[in-house]
């Protein structure tokens, strides 16, 4: 039986990009803001590209906030991608001070404009590696057989900052600055500030393993 992935809609982001990704994997996905029907899929994609403010005030808004925080605690398979990694987060600091579904303990901040005497162009555009940082999590996540070095796309001007170390997958270098470039929490959340669905033959395996990880695939 095919398995539900809801992809969800909360008026921000890649959603159709992150669609095609999953049918041409041959994901069953629904893009959706239903929350009866988000609270009876099998798998959850948290997109996103945007504010972390104005994210997090259309999920409250639509109800969507506690389904996925419900789901999540069930153990359903959580992936988040850009601005859906960064709301797992505790809070951002980006136009003020905004909470997040607080999934995972941390806070999102931005960029500095020089590190270590050099400028850093925000936001952070194109190509660059992410490195691993726990080969044991490394090969138990969706970047299995993923080469560690591998270029992927990002599109960013703030950063992860968990507070536990043990759930940083990847790390990437930003003209020297080195910050969290995806997490993987208790076995059922796994989420990249870069965006797979834009990262070529490379994203279609991390979403072709997430599927496989988690029995989503007919």
């Amino acid at each position: 039986m095919s398995k539900k992935i809801a992809i969800i809609d909360y008026k921000l982001g890649n959603l159709f990009s992150v669609k095609h990704a999953c049918d041409y994997i041959g994901l069953d996905s629904v893009i959706t803001s239903d929350a009866s029907f988000i609270s009876d899929s099998d798998a959850l994609i948290l997109p996103g590209v945007g504010a972390f403010g104005e994210g997090m005030n259309h999920l409250n808004d639509l109800g969507l906030s506690t389904v996925i925080k419900e789901k999540v605690s069930e153990g359903i398979p959580l992936f988040g991608i850009c601005l859906g990694l960064q709301m797992l987060f505790t809070e951002s600091e980006e136009f003020g001070n905004s909470m997040g579904l607080d999934i995972i303990k941390g806070k999102i901040l931005k960029f500095p404009k020089n590190y270590k005497s050099k400028q850093l162009k925000v936001p952070q555009i194109g190509w660059n590696k992410i490195h691993m940082q726990n080969e044991t999590l490394w090969n138990s996540s969706s970047l299995s057989g993923i080469k560690d070095s591998s270029f992927m796309y990002f599109v960013h001007s703030f950063y992860a900052k968990p507070d536990n170390d043990s759930e940083v997958l990847t790390n990437t270098n930003y003209c020297g600055f080195e910050y969290c470039s995806a997490v993987f929490n208790n076995r059922n959340v796994f989420a990249t500030q870069f965006h797979p669905e834009k990262s070529g033959e490379n994203g279609l395996r991390i979403y072709k393993q997430w599927a496989k990880n988690y029995n989503l695939l007919p």
